[in-house]
């Protein structure tokens, strides 16, 4: 499969550096505003991950990586791109420009033949969440929207909760600052965004709800809120839901382990180790269940969640790519 991207930020580099040596996926070309230097720079030296490992040998706008060559475009419109030059099958649209199907289908007429989103995108792309819902017939389609991290978390363990019966839940998603923030305090349509990400916690306004209530029968009893932390990566879902009967912590615990061991395995994890954000960096699932911290009062259930908001979420990206390409 030969796959191009489209935006070269903090995922677009995430999924060049883990699909560098794949057998079956070969990225054949990027595209991204900034200069080949400062982009292999980027790649070379991650302030989170470390230093890649792998060579990469860069000579004006390409790549020699692994022994494969990859185009480096910078082009500020995508109808300016024959992606077809390049044979592209996929497109991973991480640019964040090209989220409505309208914009998205641009790299259909530049070329490619699959365009998939790295966020949640407009109400007329399918939302699939890889696990739950992805071998749809949708999931064929030339435009997909995989979610985002937050929906990939949040949808699994809903969905298995409501097997139960959920009356309502109450989803507050505690994330590390974003490039949608500021380093220091600026003017921004959301006030709260606008303030210095490293200095506050920060309640923003998300869009998780809508997300979920396309997905799960659960219209109008959820409601979703994310708080930024002063972190430059992960993320801890602290979830509180009022269930239809009787439960208990051990009950809850259960049911996460068997489906992390079975239908769930390589998608949830369970654990219940004294975790802290730092222990989830790298962590391939969508969702780390602590049961350390499960409780219960009542019917009310407080569920603790971790995820690696990059590596986590791109190893879903990637996981869609294998799918389409068996």
């Amino acid at each position: 499969m030969r796959i191009a991207i489209n935006g070269m930020g903090r995922i677009g580099r995430m999924l060049f550096r883990r699909l560098a040596n794949d057998p079956q996926l070969e990225v054949v070309a990027v595209n991204d505003l900034m200069d080949a230097a400062n982009l292999a720079y980027l790649l070379k030296y991650d302030s989170l991950y470390g230093a890649w490992q792998q060579e990469l040998l860069q000579e004006k706008n390409e790549f020699t990586v692994a022994g494969r060559k990859v185009a480096v475009l910078q082009e500020a419109e995508v109808t300016n791109i024959n992606w077809k030059k390049y044979a592209v099958d996929v497109v991973l649209e991480c640019s964040g420009a090209y989220s409505s199907k309208a914009k998205a289908a641009q790299h259909l007429t530049a070329g490619a033949k699959r365009v998939l989103l790295s966020t949640t995108g407009s109400s007329d792309i399918p939302l699939l969440i890889y696990g739950h819902n992805h071998t749809n017939p949708a999931g064929k389609d030339e435009i997909v929207s995989p979610g985002g991290c937050m929906t990939n978390c949040s949808t699994h363990i809903l969905y298995l909760l409501n097997a139960i019966g959920i009356e309502s839940a109450q989803l507050n998603i505690l994330h590390s600052y974003t490039s949608r923030q500021e380093l220091v305090d600026a003017a921004h349509k959301q006030y709260r965004r606008g303030r210095a990400a490293a200095e506050s916690i920060i309640p923003v306004e998300i869009d998780l709800a809508q997300s979920l209530e396309r997905l799960l029968p659960l219209e109008g009893r959820i409601a979703t809120v994310s708080v930024r932390i002063p972190v430059t990566n992960g993320a801890m879902a602290d979830i509180t839901v009022q269930m239809k009967e009787d439960i208990s912590k051990e009950q809850i615990n259960a049911l996460f382990k068997k489906a992390a061991a079975n239908e769930y395995k390589g998608i949830l994890q369970y654990t219940e180790d004294p975790l802290v954000s730092a222990d989830i960096r790298g962590n391939t699932h969508s969702c780390i269940i602590d049961g350390q911290l499960t409780s219960v009062v009542g019917r009310q259930l407080k569920l603790i969640a971790w995820f690696d908001n990059e590596y986590g979420y791109t190893s879903r990206m990637i996981d869609w790519l294998r799918y389409w390409n068996d």
